[in-house]
């Protein structure tokens, strides 16, 4: 694990990521905050090219809660069947839609517990809707970004939890909105699990990834 990058190392990373993509976007396709949740719930485990070719039918369909729920579980199914863990994925959006129209008028709650409460939600869902949907500067950590933290000392971490942590407590607070787009997207694109462009990475001379490649 690579050791925590000091503050003035990470301002002129994220100086870097900004000037090259000042307002990074998710690659889910959504039109609400409802059918973005129901995406990032069905992204687990799965890539989010997947999921968009399945959602692009399924919201044109069901792009509320109610609408889901009269779409019923074995037509959700259909919909999303290749989708890795799909059943599972279909209770639980069927389950979570019946929550929120029952418990919060078929809105979509911009709390992280109130989201976390939710069946298939967790706290790396939760903070993705609070993130996109309602530009709160949470950080949700996937592998991507665990990858990058801890290979580049941006936000190193023994878990994502610890990574999450090491973001918001050492980014500088004007690039907190977009890091986990930036990292996300640099770890997606650039660096990469096992063959990394260090090449022609953006952030070669401040990371402190020992393996560096050509």
């Amino acid at each position: 694990m690579a050791r925590q990058l000091d503050y003035h190392t990470l301002r002129e990373i994220f100086r870097r990521f900004h000037a090259a993509e000042p307002e990074p976007k998710g690659e889910l396709e959504h039109v609400n905050a409802y059918t973005l949740v129901v995406a990032v719930a069905l992204s687990a485990q799965a890539t989010d090219a997947g999921v968009n070719k399945a959602t692009r039918a399924l919201f044109q369909v069901a792009d509320t809660p109610e609408r889901m729920l009269e779409l019923g579980e074995e037509g959700l199914t259909e919909h999303i069947k290749t989708i890795g863990l799909y059943r599972q994925k279909a209770k639980n959006v069927i389950k979570l839609s019946r929550i929120l129209v029952e418990q919060y008028g078929g809105e979509v709650p911009n709390s992280r517990a109130a989201l976390q409460s939710l069946p298939g939600v967790g706290r790396k869902t939760a903070n993705v809707v609070l993130n996109m949907w309602w530009h709160h500067p949470a950080q949700a950590v996937d592998t991507h970004i665990f990858r990058v933290g801890n290979r580049s000392g941006i936000a190193p971490g023994k878990d994502v939890d610890a990574v999450e942590r090491a973001i918001e407590d050492n980014v500088p607070v004007d690039f907190q909105q977009h890091a986990h787009h930036w990292l996300i997207l640099h770890g997606r694109y650039h660096c990469k699990a096992r063959k990394p462009l260090c090449g022609t990475c953006l952030i070669r001379d401040l990371c402190q990834f020992e393996d560096k490649t050509l």
